[in-house]
């Protein structure tokens, strides 16, 4: 097996201040315990639970926008150093996150080519023409056209909303797409498409996706396997044909239960 793109190793994480079933007589609440997993190179990984289950934090650690209090987030074998400027940066440049809600995580005063092309900015991967250029290539990846570019997000449908959002994830080629319950809040027709979508692009430009849900079955449609995490800690995981057919928990096996079936 290769070595490992990206994973967490006994990582335990605390929220200050915050009520909880897991708070402390400091006040502080646990968010994560002892989580570990790890993201194999073109093995796309689910990370399912309910609410508080522990998948934000989770979420947070995987791009490097918050440290745990125990345990390493790794990247390509190596501790994750976020004192590590030029580290980091890399880092954020094959790591992209593509969140949930397409109407919020798009600013309402960019057109769609400046938000496409803000990651090449910020990262420093290309400017002038060569970025025009990718913004281009990646609006027509996705399946809106270089023209699209010119309009304004509220132009959009939520389908096509998350399609820019993932042109502006995949503009600066990523190795890694974290996506945060990104088919959640559109249809059943269109999270279809969407997912479909996340799989051509994945196997075109060689990424691997780490999917965060609540929903056994989107993950059932996209990922070789499963993480289940319940009260900030792992229950399950393993390779999701294996997880969904016999679950070893029955958190797990209520969490089949309460999903529909997505359309193939």
């Amino acid at each position: 097996m290769s070595a490992a793109l990206l994973g967490l190793s006994d990582v335990g994480f605390r929220y200050p201040g915050r009520s909880g079933r897991s708070r402390r007589a400091d006040g502080s609440a646990l968010a994560l315990d002892g989580v570990s997993f790890a993201v194999q190179p073109g093995r796309h990984l689910g990370i399912v639970g309910e609410s508080g289950a522990g998948k934000t934090t989770v979420l947070r650690m995987l791009l490097g926008l918050a440290s745990p209090d125990t345990g390493t987030v790794t990247f390509d074998g190596a501790p994750l150093d976020l004192r590590d400027r030029a580290g980091i940066r890399r880092f954020r440049a094959a790591v992209q996150p593509v969140f949930q809600d397409p109407y919020s995580s798009l600013d309402p005063r960019q057109r769609v080519d400046r938000i496409v092309r803000e990651p090449l900015r910020s990262l420093g991967v290309a400017s002038g023409s060569e970025a025009s250029d990718r913004v281009a290539a990646a609006l027509e990846d996705v399946g809106l056209g270089a023209d699209a570019g010119r309009r304004w997000p509220h132009e959009f449908s939520g389908g096509q909303r998350q399609r820019i959002a993932i042109a502006r994830a995949v503009v600066a080629g990523p190795r890694v797409l974290v996506a945060d319950e990104p088919v959640s809040a559109l249809d059943l027709t269109t999270r279809v498409v969407v997912l479909e979508l996340f799989e051509r692009l994945a196997e075109e430009h060689g990424m691997t996706i780490v999917l965060v849900s609540h929903d056994l079955a989107v993950v059932a449609r996209l990922c070789a396997d499963t993480v289940v995490l319940r009260g900030g800690r792992v229950v399950e995981q393993g390779a999701t044909a294996q997880v969904l057919a016999t679950p070893a928990s029955g958190y797990t096996r209520a969490l089949l239960d309460a999903v529909p079936r997505l359309p193939r």
